[in-house]
């Protein structure tokens, strides 16, 4: 097998641990390659096995950090490879384990004692174009001017669903429904739903509120605010102006994230986490 690394680079112990990671599957004869970016922040990995993020093609990747250590990885690697997340961030709900229980997980990987859970993504196209990353949480489009509100409609399905002026609008997946669309008022969706979450932010009418629609869906926005750009913000990793004239389109995309799994449970873990969190 062949392992890749990934480490939060702000935080000491994420680096020190992604170390012990590194020599445990070295010196257990196995290819490992390292983000070139964890080797600037902690020399001491081999120069030999130190690559770009981009360029990584192994058969897993060891994620040590939080939710965006892998948001980083999967807007960065160009194949579906299957995340193992160590938990070293904030929240954490991408990841399956916690420090201590690091060691015990990468032995489970190497006997084959896993499973693969897989995830859906979301697609935005621009003028009918690729030009973004897909989306493992959300697509948000937002007032491009914090204090001044968009004014925009989007459609599911080429029917009008909702026309609002607010702070913009985020289209979530299940797996995102924990994060920027939950903070909006949205609701939290098992993830194991194939659907797409509609989210208002911050909307000045009482009427508009959060919709959950089919994954198979197509949602269409128009943006009506004239003469100012919005901001389409996608995972909280990539962020671009788009003019009000800009057709968006929003699908579900044919690529998938594939995290390392040891429990088919969901519950309680993902509740108590919200709860512990907030």
């Amino acid at each position: 097998m062949r392992f890749g690394i990934v480490a939060r680079r702000d935080k000491e112990a994420a680096l020190k641990l992604a170390y012990r990671v590194y020599d445990f599957l070295k010196v257990s004869g196995y290819e490992v390659f390292v983000d070139r970016e964890a080797q600037k922040h902690l020399p001491e990995f081999d120069e030999d096995d130190v690559i770009p993020l981009e360029e990584m093609d192994v058969d897993f990747i060891i994620a040590i950090g939080g939710d965006g250590t892998i948001l980083r990885v999967e807007h960065r690697t160009k194949k579906d490879v299957p995340i193992l997340g160590i938990n070293m961030g904030t929240l954490g709900f991408l990841t399956e384990v916690e420090p201590n229980e690091a060691f015990f997980a990468l032995n489970k990987l190497i006997e084959g004692e896993y499973y693969i859970d897989e995830r859906m993504k979301l697609r935005t196209y621009l003028n009918r174009e690729i030009s973004i990353p897909d989306a493992l949480n959300e697509v948000a489009i937002l007032t491009g001017i914090p204090g001044k509100i968009i004014h925009l409609k989007y459609y599911v399905d080429n029917g009008l669903a909702d026309e609002l002026r607010s702070d913009g609008l985020i289209v979530s997946t299940p797996t995102g429904s924990t994060g920027y669309s939950m903070s909006a008022g949205g609701p939290f969706v098992d993830p194991r739903l194939d659907v797409i979450v509609v989210t208002p932010l911050a909307p000045i009418a009482l009427s508009s509120r959060p919709m959950i629609v089919p994954a198979k869906s197509r949602i269409d926005i128009k943006i009506l605010t004239v003469h100012r750009e919005a901001i389409l913000a996608v995972d909280g990793q990539f962020y671009t102006y788009i003019s009000p004239e800009t057709e968006i389109c929003i699908e579900k995309s044919p690529r998938k994230t594939r995290f390392v799994r040891f429990s088919n449970s969901l519950y309680p873990r993902y509740p108590m986490k919200i709860k512990k969190k907030f």
